[in-house]
């Protein structure tokens, strides 16, 4: 009875959020970090998966290096093995988080539960596991079973997580293009007129062969322009150059062409942005919303690295919402004006005029990283489809997903001290493992779409790539992904810090032929699907709050759109080192390395060989080595642990205890090194305490890191000005990060000079 009422008390005690993780991936988000997890799941990215068991199970000093050896636990297994913890071992976890400055928060998120603490390092060993616990193991698995019997169906009720995705089939003909004819009070009235009408230019262009060879083997030419607001602008297309596009100082709201509903919801729905400016030009947009919407509704390709969750984020997703409905109502109306005009033809009569879809239905895809964003699209595109408060919308399933993706305020843990823009970005519910469909269809909405039948589609990386799947899965589909005509990724620069992969993956299996034919009729397919040309028409808006090569390779290399693109470049002047508020000599040290493939070898090398002989001696303590990729830390920790050396580390999978050991060890110099992973400062932001010495194994990912890192040195009360340090390694390849550190002027003249630079910032800089 005592292992049953264990066993319950334990699920009693989950969210509905982890529950559902618990359920579907045997481990739950590190957001909360009750169990060792990542939102990375294994048999998707097998690389960090290896990394994370080789995190987990690291009991000794003589780990191998190739750490190929992988044991799987099951996740209830790990989540119990955490209600078997001694006394002693309570007791030193408590000491430990007393002296930590996070110790109410540690208290909340740990909810009185402890940690078995082993070895030196302070991680878990998952062997050492009593021998009671597999039955109490089963003894879960039975209380789960029990607790879903007791209910109605735990897949519709919210409470739960998601066993088997739910979907929403009962109102299939209601939704079904096929069947529908167009209603004159909500029909566009220029839904057959091509005049200027800015998406039947687009969609109805007619591409030769020839024209489709020039995309695929020359290369694009490219011009700039300087724009008021956005900055300046570059322009590249394949093709015959185009009409220069130039920025709208007042916008005429029929020049948008918008469709009929969102001519006049738009303003209502925009109008708390506009209280914010000074002296609106227009009462449709702010000067940004302006300048981003004239470059969508050209129907371009468009990259804009200046996105902020505190500033413009809501900003930009009410402008990229507006243009995403706006093309699902004129892509529908269409379909739905045509098929009153096939019933209404004389029989006997034929006419190829009517091919107005694709080989799939869905049109729009918006990857978001988190659940709340897909609740405020969602929020934001029932608001622009609801003309007034009389005239409310149907939606369907609407309690559903407010259950599902909406969350509760008793799951944030209390006393979180975080900055501003840490707040911004993980308010809500923050799951990153999720897709829904979205049919719309004149005055109504339908939640929990089948792919198949819906319009728009709203998933993270994670969710959409699950649904993927790879290279010889039995059970993967990514046809629905043939007809996408718009994407839409935003906040790009979060899922460097969740996986990259699962991006590419999606790129890879966009626009592709459809294995089957799911049911079309092929006399309503245009040619440019037939033809397999869908990726020349897609149109690709991407947002994220900083530049980097790897979404910078996404737009150049993943974008085919033949009327071009455009990419916001606007280079920083100051950079982010003039917000370090402490006296801190900096110390700039470039590496050479001949290619951008080789510079990793090259880094790890010269910091082996020039850099950390610096720091062996015991007067060069309390030093902090940042490192930006999980892989490049993983390598420091084999080989600090192969010299022997008097070091801790903490990382993205290290378990709460051992990061509240590691810190205590390093704050009272008990440990001479911190190695300290970039993701682990993403997801938590705690201040690390005695830091004497900074070591930046390379540049951060954001260059608002930089300046925090280095701030943290003034928590330290017992340092003296004078003995602080900051080594900062660099290459060419880092041009980038390095003028969103330093500014574009400093980096121009440190890559000319191959020279340390020394840099002295008082605070004031």
């Amino acid at each position: 009875m005592g292992k049953r009422r264990a066993g319950r008390e334990l699920l009693r005690s989950l969210s509905k959020k982890q529950k559902k993780h618990l359920r579907e991936f045997g481990e739950e988000h590190p957001f909360y970090d009750k169990v060792s997890a990542c939102c990375f799941i294994g048999c998707y990215c097998s690389h960090l998966w290896f990394s994370f068991q080789s995190e987990d199970s690291d009991k000794s000093s003589a780990e191998s290096d190739s750490e190929t050896e992988v044991e799987q636990v099951s996740g209830y297994h790990k989540l119990l093995a955490t209600l078997k913890t001694s006394p002693e071992s309570e007791s030193e976890e408590e000491e430990d988080e007393s002296e930590s400055e996070e110790a109410e928060e540690s208290e909340a998120e740990m909810d009185s539960k402890g940690f078995q603490e082993t070895g030196e390092g302070g991680e878990e060993d998952k062997n050492d596991v009593p021998e009671e616990e597999e039955g109490t193991a089963d003894t879960a698995e039975q209380m789960l079973s029990q607790e879903q019997a007791d209910g109605t169906d735990p897949s519709c009720d919210p409470r739960h997580g998601v066993i088997e995705e739910f979907t929403d089939v009962k109102h299939e003909s209601e939704f079904s293009l096929e069947t529908n004819f167009m209603e004159e009070e909500s029909g566009d009235c220029n839904a057959d007129r091509k005049d200027s009408n800015p998406f039947k230019q687009h969609m109805d262009k007619e591409l030769e062969e020839k024209e489709i060879e020039k995309m695929s083997t020359l290369p694009k030419t490219s011009s700039q322009s300087q724009w008021p607001r956005l900055g300046q602008l570059i322009f590249s297309s394949t093709l015959e150059k185009h009409k220069t596009l130039k920025a709208d100082k007042e916008v005429d709201v029929k020049q948008l062409h918008l469709h009929k509903p969102l001519e006049s919801t738009w303003p209502k729905v925009n109008k708390q942005f506009l209280s914010a400016v000074d002296k609106p030009i227009d009462f449709f947009f702010t000067p940004l919303q302006r300048e981003l919407f004239c470059v969508m509704n050209s129907y371009r390709d468009l990259f804009y690295p200046e996105r902020n969750a505190l500033t413009n984020g809501e900003e930009i997703r009410h402008a990229y919402c507006l243009h995403a409905l706006n093309h699902v109502l004129k892509a529908n109306a269409q379909v739905l004006s045509n098929n009153a005009k096939r019933r209404d033809r004389k029989l006997g009569t034929d006419t190829d005029d009517h091919r107005d879809q694709g080989l799939t239905r869905p049109k729009v895809l918006m990857i978001v990283p988190f659940r709340e964003c897909a609740l405020r699209i969602v929020h934001i595109l029932i608001s622009l489809l609801e003309v007034n408060d009389k005239k409310k919308i149907d939606v369907s399933n609407k309690k559903r997903f407010k259950g599902e993706f909406g969350s509760d305020p008793e799951e944030k843990p209390p006393n979180l001290k975080r900055p501003e823009d840490y707040e911004a970005v993980f308010a809500g519910n923050i799951d990153d493992h999720f897709r829904i469909g979205v049919a719309i269809l004149q005055k109504s909405m339908r939640l929990y779409a089948p792919f198949y039948s819906s319009d728009i589609i709203i998933a993270s990386p994670l969710g959409i790539r699950t649904v993927i799947g790879a290279e010889g899965e039995k059970k993967r589909d990514f046809d629905f992904l043939s007809s996408i005509e718009m994407l839409i990724i935003d906040q790009a620069d979060i899922y460097l810090m969740q996986n990259w992969e699962h991006v590419l993956h999606l790129m890879k299996h966009i626009n592709l032929l459809p294995l089957e034919s799911h049911g079309v009729d092929f006399s309503r397919v245009r040619m440019l699907n037939l033809n397999n040309w869908c990726k020349y028409y897609r149109q690709t808006l991407l947002f994220s709050a900083l530049q980097d090569p790897q979404i910078n390779s996404v737009f150049n290399k993943h974008c085919f759109n033949y009327v071009g693109q455009v990419a916001i470049r606007n280079v920083p002047r100051t950079g982010s080192i003039s917000h370090v508020v402490v006296q801190l000599p900096h110390v700039f040290r470039r590496l050479e390395a001949d290619s951008i493939t080789s510079v990793i070898d090259a880094r790890f090398q010269f910091f082996i060989d020039k850099v950390l002989p610096e720091y062996r001696d015991a007067i060069m303590s309390h030093t902090l080595i940042y490192v930006p990729s999980y892989f490049d830390y993983v390598r420091l920790r084999n080989f600090f642990k192969k010299e022997d050396l008097n070091f801790t580390h903490i990382c993205e999978y290290t378990k709460k205890a051992a990061v509240c050991r590691a810190r205590r060890f390093f704050l009272k110099g008990e440990k001479q090194f911190l190695l300290f992973t970039e993701r682990f400062h993403f997801y938590k932001r705690y201040t690390i305490k005695g830091i004497r010495n900074l070591i930046f194994y390379e540049l951060p990912t954001y260059s608002h890191f930089y300046s925090e890192i280095c701030n943290m040195l003034k928590a330290t009360d017992s340092g003296v000005d004078a003995t602080w340090t900051c080594t900062v390694l660099y290459s060419k390849y880092d041009a980038q990060k390095l003028a969103a550190v330093v500014g574009i002027d400093r980096t121009a003249q440190m890559l000319q000079s191959k020279k340390n630079v020394h840099l002295f910032v008082t605070g004031e800089n």
